[in-house]
């Protein structure tokens, strides 16, 4: 993962949300993933992929993380159809738009997100 967005409290970098979900590996344990803005999916299974991205997001709102970027890699563009169709889903999303070049373009997504 890369450093947060600049517009991110430092603290936040430090703060750490657990998913209790699977990886590649099929581990059992708990994943932790630090809740910077910045999300990427390269470790999961895509079945986990759409629990993944709400209870990130969801935790990004509980510290006022309001930008934030997923990192689905540019492939076939699958993943990035999974997540974008999660986003138009979710109520608390403003916009979601493909990164620009230098930050992953459609290999990324960028979601803006409603305050609590």
């Amino acid at each position: 993962m890369g450093s947060p967005p600049s517009s991110l409290c430092v603290l936040c970098a430090l703060c750490v949300f657990v998913v209790n979900l699977r990886v590649m590996a099929d581990e059992e344990e708990p994943v932790e993933i630090p809740i910077t803005g910045e999300l990427d999916l390269h470790a999961f299974a895509p079945r986990d992929v759409p629990d993944v991205v709400r209870d990130y997001l969801d935790a990004c709102r509980d510290r006022g993380i309001l930008l934030v970027r997923i990192v689905h890699g540019r492939g076939k563009g699958v993943q990035r159809a999974v997540v974008q169709r999660l986003l138009r889903d979710l109520s608390h999303v403003t916009s979601f738009e493909d990164a620009p070049p230098g930050s992953g373009g459609w290999g990324a997504t960028l979601v803006r997100l409603k305050e609590k």
